[in-house]
């Protein structure tokens, strides 16, 4: 048997973390940098912060961002953990396969496809039946739902085929019915596959640009398309200040939804062994 080395395993392991992380450092390194040119660095300054707050069009864009996003991820997090549970707990029913394939699909089809489907349903409903007048945050937000829906079916997938029936017999056993089961004992058993699936939502609805270009309309301009315009006639200092704000904001999210979760694993382990041990 062939033992690894543990010097080349550090280094390869540090040269996939800097190849991974050191963009993003010196993105928030030049975030406060004073000059306009972004590569050239000539002091600190947060100037850029300042100048941001003055930018409407970034700001609003960014708040429409955020705002698709959270509807996005609680839209996706429901469906996706119904089709989740059903996938997962059902066995393999009458057109399993079938089911399974749809709700996959969005996950191999190209979001161009996607975009342009989308697009075209979207024109032919309005000229049938007169909805959706145009398109806007709406729009915007079927088509990220529709992306999102397959990541979180699949983490749910999951983690309720990891689970431990005991506990649910055992409610039924004493009484509880199926409902009450699936919000008293399945969902907190899920809560943290739940939780990955939010986040992940969240983040792929953030910076989705393809299906956005497809669905957007007048006054219904994200924070990716913004940006991407911007980008293409030469970078701004503003953006890395814009990006580095986002960093924080998603790394606090990361870091408060582990913490949330690490309390809830322990907080049910200890229910648990006190349940085991009152017999």
């Amino acid at each position: 048997m062939i033992k690894p080395s543990k010097p080349l395993s550090f280094l390869v392991l540090g040269l996939g973390y800097a190849f991974l992380y050191l963009p993003i450092a010196l993105l928030v390194l030049y975030s406060f940098n004073e000059s306009k040119l972004v590569t050239v660095w000539s002091g600190f300054s947060t100037k850029w912060y300042a100048a941001l707050l003055d930018d409407d069009e970034l700001i609003s864009a960014a708040w429409l961002s955020l705002k698709i996003a959270l509807m996005t991820a609680t839209a996706s997090v429901v469906m996706g953990t119904w089709a989740g549970f059903v996938l997962g707990r059902f066995g393999r029913f009458r057109l399993f396969a079938l089911f399974t394939g749809m709700v996959n699909a969005p996950l191999v089809i190209p979001e161009v496809i996607q975009g342009i489907s989308l697009l075209l349903l979207f024109v032919a409903m309005e000229q049938s039946f007169g909805w959706p007048e145009g398109r806007g945050v709406f729009t915007i937000w079927i088509g990220h739902v529709m992306l999102c829906v397959s990541y979180v079916t699949i983490v749910v997938q999951s983690r309720v085929r990891e689970l431990n029936l005991s506990l649910e017999e055992a409610a039924m056993d004493l009484g509880a019915r199926p409902l009450k089961v699936f919000f008293v004992i399945t969902l907190p058993l899920i809560s943290q596959a739940l939780v990955s699936g939010w986040l992940l939502s969240f983040t792929l609805s953030l910076d989705d640009l393809v299906l956005t270009a497809f669905l957007s309309g007048p006054g219904s301009t994200t924070l990716p398309m913004v940006i991407f315009s911007r980008v293409r006639l030469g970078l701004n200092p503003e953006m890395n200040a814009l990006a580095t704000l986002f960093i924080v904001l998603v790394s606090l999210g990361v870091v408060a939804a582990n913490v949330y979760m690490g309390a809830m694993a322990r907080k049910r382990d200890k229910e648990m062994r006190l349940a085991f041990a009152n017999g």
